[in-house]
């Protein structure tokens, strides 16, 4: 066979190798392209470190019409006396519906209410609760914004406790998962959110039936909520949890159809948590008393030994690459016992996930003339 033959042969066995991987690639994305039909914008993230497994258009602004009520019912379950008595205002009570027809001559227990507001959506407790809290629904919106930034929902801004659409109002839906996955670690808020009827008598004898309005509670049997919403402008919304033994899952589908299909919103997420089972847990990084040794400058020693005291797993599918790389901060000395020196840094797909802190195991004081003359004199000494 010719040199030109043979250039030829492999110029075709590449090309086919390049269109085989290109395929591959196109295959994948269309997979996953398939994964959410309805949703404008979606996501599914590890429940447990919040980093992202599936997302379509998961940073868009948007409306999320009563999902809002996951942050109010966190707010309040942090900052109020659940034991508390509500008197509800008049403006409480103009809320449209879906409302409980709160009555302003009445008196209502705030965990009560906070069980009323969570499993049915009424707008009217949420602005009731908000205001007993901060004593104005804009007060109560600061309360909201400062704990979004807390979590880390940079793309949100609240205005109101209920939802409802207003100007100025909105988040994403990756912001919204992160919520979700904040409020799942509060025992009281998951019991809220997964309790199925709960009835109450208000100070006046009014005796309040409430039932959970959340379908995904029957759809899996890991679920554990977490809230519907729905208006005009957001169209049908979800923010939704499953844990079980082995992950925790986060999804949010925003923008998820309109009147008729109600039921869009539920098949979108089971198509996310689905997904989600292609995940599972790995232990990545574990406690390491003994971690890397290097050469330290200017010290009266010249290696320094450190260690690491953070565990560190995610979920990840099969063809997941994890690469580690460590990166030394503080080379000169002095250097002082657990101070922190640098950080292993682990990315999932060339993406940095975390950085765990790497620490001293050791004081290496500075070589400088104090210390030489110190030093000095006790050879001197010890030669007399």
């Amino acid at each position: 066979m010719s040199k030109k033959s043979i250039y030829r042969l492999i110029s075709f066995c590449i090309t086919i190798i390049i269109a085989c991987n290109i395929l591959c690639i196109y295959k994948i994305n269309a997979d996953e392209e398939k994964v959410v039909k309805y949703a404008k914008s979606a996501v599914l993230i590890d429940g447990d470190s919040g980093r992202i497994l599936y997302e379509k258009s998961a940073h868009n602004k948007v409306s999320v019409a009563s999902t809002t009520k996951i942050m109010t019912c966190i707010i309040v379950i942090e900052n109020g006396n659940l034991g508390d008595m509500v008197t509800p205002s008049d403006y409480a009570i103009a809320m449209p519906k879906v409302k409980m027809h709160l009555d302003s001559k009445d008196k209502y227990k705030l965990e009560d209410l906070l069980y009323a507001m969570m499993l049915e959506s009424y707008n009217d407790v949420a602005v009731a609760v908000a205001e007993h809290i901060a004593g104005s629904v804009e007060k109560f919106a600061e309360l909201m914004n400062i704990k979004a930034k807390d979590i880390g929902m940079k793309d949100t801004n609240f205005v109101t406790p209920n939802g409802l659409d207003a100007k100025n109002q909105y988040s994403t839906a990756y912001d919204m998962a992160l919520l979700g996955m904040y409020a799942t670690n509060n025992e009281l808020f998951v019991k809220i959110t997964n309790t199925r009827n709960y009835s109450f008598v208000s100070e006046n004898g009014r005796r309040v039936s409430v039932s959970n309005k959340d379908a995904f509670l029957d759809k899996m049997s890991d679920a554990i909520g977490i809230k519907t919403g729905f208006t005009g402008n957001a169209g049908y919304c979800f923010v939704g949890a499953l844990k079980n033994e082995n992950k925790k899952l986060i999804s949010c589908v925003l923008a998820c159809g309109w009147p008729p299909n109600k039921g869009y919103k539920w098949n979108d997420t089971l198509s996310l948590m689905k997904y989600g089972e292609n995940y599972n847990y790995k232990e990545i990084v574990d406690i390491q008393n003994d971690f890397v040794k290097y050469d330290v400058r200017n010290g009266v020693e010249n290696i320094l030994n450190t260690y690491t005291n953070e565990k560190f797993g995610l979920l990840l599918k099969n063809d997941d690459k994890v690469d580690k790389k460590i990166v030394i901060s503080k080379k000169n000395a002095p250097i002082f016992k657990n101070e922190v020196v640098g950080y292993e840094n682990i990315y999932v797909n060339n993406i940095k996930i975390k950085a765990i802190e790497i620490k001293a195991k050791h004081n290496i004081k500075k070589y400088e003339f104090k210390y030489c003359l110190k030093k000095f004199f006790l050879i001197f000494f010890s030669l007399i």
